[in-house]
């Protein structure tokens, strides 16, 4: 069983995080760490995850009842988020004087739960968090699950499942499960070996597109693009929208003292300075003409999408990224350009 600092048994745990399907991964892999030898459909007893409210009287008398023919009891609570002030209270009296053998595990969804319920569960068992941010922490987090599969992957089959898997890293858990039935368990696996298994790309973030687009290469920009409307789902019209908003913000910053990123952010109308950097860097590079022309070649492809053209989506957008890219890889002469305040 879990323990706690002070090597006293942990009687409750939460897993939470900001994908569903990773959320549901971890749940399922602590349920069978707790059930240990146990068989999991006669220790644990599950509760919401429904249309219905919880009905917390019902889970305070599961936590309050000594397990029976069984070494313990697992309550599992489901989209705790949907938990009240009140109900909150209980459970937290529960953790004061907790039932030996009865485990607590709250699963996140459908809201917030109080913040004193999640310290009062820090402080007896476990609080993990299933989210994995862009950058170095999905690097880490990736690395830590390639370290741990039961196959190894060589440096370039690692590069391609991390290229390929984009957002979508709820699949790699049931891919590399695949990977050791195929190979069977400790095998190495290659970039031949692995690419028959890939199946779709998974999504990207929008800003993988824009990022490209920026940079001028055509190439990778119609690669998001495809992902982005393929695995990603977005309707070209969302397409088109995330395009309107990144140069909208170059056409506010185009041509104006900023001093910081912050003010640059304040203009743009944008919540994060990052991105505003990014964009008045952009709008600098490319010039009063060239944002000019990105807005009335956005302006014909939401006409085409309309159905001017009877042309098909897809070719309407990637015609237009081709030539967003194309203005985004030619440098800005020299003192081009409008200048206001």
């Amino acid at each position: 069983m879990a323990r706690v600092k002070g090597g006293t048994a942990a009687v409750a745990h939460l897993v939470r995080g900001d994908d569903p399907s990773l959320v549901a991964q971890s749940v399922r892999d602590l349920l069978v760490r707790l059930a240990g030898d146990e068989d999991p459909a006669t220790v644990v007893e599950e509760y919401g995850g429904g249309a219905d409210d919880i009905d917390v009287g019902t889970i305070v008398d599961a936590l309050t009842t000594a397990p029976f023919l069984t070494e313990q009891r697992i309550v599992v609570v489901r989209d705790a988020g949907r938990l009240g002030a009140a109900d909150s209270a209980r459970l937290t009296d529960w953790l004061a004087a907790p039932v030996p053998g009865v485990v607590l595990v709250l699963v996140g969804g459908g809201g917030t739960i109080p913040a004193g319920l999640v310290r009062a569960i820090d402080k007896a068992g476990s609080v993990t968090d299933t989210s994995v941010r862009a950058g170095r922490d999905r690097s880490q987090w990736l690395a830590g699950q390639l370290r741990d599969a039961p196959v190894r992957l060589s440096g370039t089959a690692a590069a391609m499942l991390d290229a390929h898997l984009g957002g979508d890293l709820h699949r790699l858990a049931g891919l590399l499960d695949t990977l050791e039935d195929a190979y069977g368990p400790g095998a190495t696996v290659d970039e031949s070996e692995l690419a028959p298994f890939l199946g779709q790309a998974g999504r990207v973030a929008p800003w993988d597109l824009t990022d490209a687009i920026d940079k001028g290469d055509s190439a990778a920009a119609l690669a998001m693009l495809a992902r982005l409307t393929g695995a990603g789902e977005l309707h070209a019209l969302a397409v088109l929208a995330v395009l309107h908003r990144h140069y909208q913000a170059m056409l506010r910053l185009d041509g104006v003292q900023v001093s910081s990123a912050d003010e640059a952010a304040e203009i743009a109308g944008m919540r994060s300075a990052y991105p505003a950097k990014k964009a008045l860097d952009q709008a600098r590079h490319l010039g009063s003409a060239r944002i000019g022309r990105a807005v009335e070649l956005l302006a014909a492809a939401d006409l085409d999408l309309r159905g001017r053209s009877g042309l098909d989506d897809a070719v309407i957008l990637e015609v237009l990224v081709a030539r967003l890219s194309r203005l985004g890889g030619t440098r800005q002469v020299a003192g081009a350009g409008r200048r206001r305040r």
